[in-house]
C-alpha cells in the first residue's frame, strides 16, 4: 500500500473559490430557467439546457466547501478530478462554440457581458485547477496523517455493478456529446444546439468520472465529499426537468434513459449516505466498548497487531458485502 499524500492548500482554496462562484452563477441561470428564460453564457434554443447546466453547478457547490476538511489527497480526488474536467471542458466548448456567446449574437447588454466573463473567469479557474493539480501530484508522499493504511469501509459487493452501469452512462453520452455534437446531440428528447450539447457534455462526462472514481476508490470514507454532491446534483437537475417536462419527449428512448440516469445518480448519492452513515456508527460504537490503549498486548511475531489507529480497528476486509 503506497504512502497517501497530504492535500495541498492550492486544492482547498481553488475549491472554495469554485464552490461560491459555482453557488452564485448555478443560482442565476437555474431560476432565469425555472422562469422560462436562457440566461446562459452562449445563445440556446430552449430554456432548459443552461437550466441543467446551472442546476449542476449549484448543486456540487455545497460539497466544494467541505474539501477543506480533508487532510489527505485520496479522501478528496474523486470530487476534484471531475471538477477539473468541468472547468478545463467548458472553458473549452466556450472557446470552440465562440461564435455562438451571447457577446457575439449581439444580446442584451447583461447576457454579453455576463458570456464575457463566463469565459475570462473560466479560463483563470482551469488555469489555476491545473496548476493546482500538477502541484497535488509533484508533493511528495507521507507527512503527518499520511501513512498508509486499508479501507476502512469497502463498498459492499451487491452496489459494485449498479455503480458500473451508471457510471458508464454518464461517461458514455457525455463523450458522444462532447465528440459528436450534432449527432449525440440530435438524439436528446429536446432540442438543443451544438453548444448546448458539448456543455451538457462536459458535466455528463465529469459525473461518468466521479461515479466510476468512486468505483475505483472502493472506500465510503474516501468519496465523503462526492457523496454530498451527487444526490444534490439529482435534485437539482430533477427539479428542471419537472418545471421543463412538456419541454422533454419522455415517451421517448433517451428520455427514458434520461429518467433513468437521472435516478440512478440520487439513488448512488443517497444508498452511499446510508452506508456511510452505518459505518460511521458502527465506528463510534466500537471505539465507545474498546477505547484506544485498552487492548492487551499481542506477543511480538502474532498474526493480531493493533491497529494504528481507531478507524483502522474498525473497518471490514475488503470484500466484505457488509458495510
Amino acid at each position: 500500500m503506497a504512502v497517501r499524500k497530504e492535500l495541498s492548500p492550492g486544492i482547498v482554496v481553488l475549491s472554495a473559490v469554485v464552490g461560491g462562484i459555482s453557488l452564485a452563477t448555478g443560482a442565476l441561470l437555474t431560476v432565469t430557467s425555472l422562469f422560462g428564460y436562457a440566461a446562459g453564457p452562449w445563445v440556446s434554443p430552449e430554456a432548459l439546457s443552461p437550466g441543467l447546466v446551472g442546476a449542476a453547478m449549484a448543486g456540487v457547490a455545497p460539497a466544494l466547501f467541505t474539501i477543506g476538511r480533508a487532510r489527505l489527497w485520496e479522501d478528496v480526488r474523486s470530487l476534484v478530478l471531475p471538477l477539473v474536467i468541468v472547468l478545463a471542458g467548458l472553458f473549452a466548448v466556450s472557446l470552440l462554440n465562440g461564435g455562438s456567446l451571447q457577446a457575439a449574437e449581439g444580446g442584451p447588454l447583461f447576457l454579453a457581458l455576463f458570456s464575457l466573463g463566463w469565459v475570462a473567469v473560466l479560463g483563470l479557474l482551469a488555469l489555476g485547477a491545473l496548476g493546482c493539480l500538477v502541484a497535488q501530484y509533484r508533493r511528495p508522499a507521507g507527512g503527518t496523517g499520511a501513512a498508509p493504511r486499508h479501507p476502512v469501509a469497502p463498498l459492499p459487493g451487491w452496489s459494485k455493478p449498479p455503480l458500473a452501469v451508471v457510471g458508464s452512462g454518464w461517461l458514455g453520452i457525455g463523450a458522444g456529446l462532447l465528440a459528436f455534437p450534432g449527432f449525440w446531440g440530435g438524439l436528446l428528447p429536446w432540442t438543443v444546439n451544438r453548444a448546448d450539447a458539448q456543455g451538457l457534455g462536459v458535466w455528463a462526462l465529469a459525473l461518468g468520472v466521479g461515479v466510476l472514481g468512486a468505483l475505483a476508490e472502493d472506500d465510503l470514507t474516501r468519496i465523503r465529499p462526492a457523496l454530498r454532491a451527487v444526490p444534490l446534483i439529482a435534485l437539482a437537475i430533477a427539479l428542471v426537468l419537472a418545471v421543463h417536462h412538456r419541454s422533454v419527449d419522455w415517451t421517448s428512448g433517451p428520455g427514458a434513459s434520461l429518467l433513468a440516469l437521472v435516478t440512478g445518480l440520487f439513488t448512488t448519492g443517497a444508498s452511499g449516505h446510508w452506508l456511510l452513515s452505518r459505518a460511521d456508527r458502527r465506528s463510534a460504537h466500537v471505539a465507545e466498548v474498546a477505547p484506544a490503549g485498552s487492548a492487551p498486548a499481542t506477543p511480538a511475531g502474532s498474526k493480531s497487531e493493533a491497529a494504528p489507529d481507531a478507524s483502522l480497528a474498525v473497518g471490514p476486509s475488503p470484500g466484505d458485502d457488509d458495510v
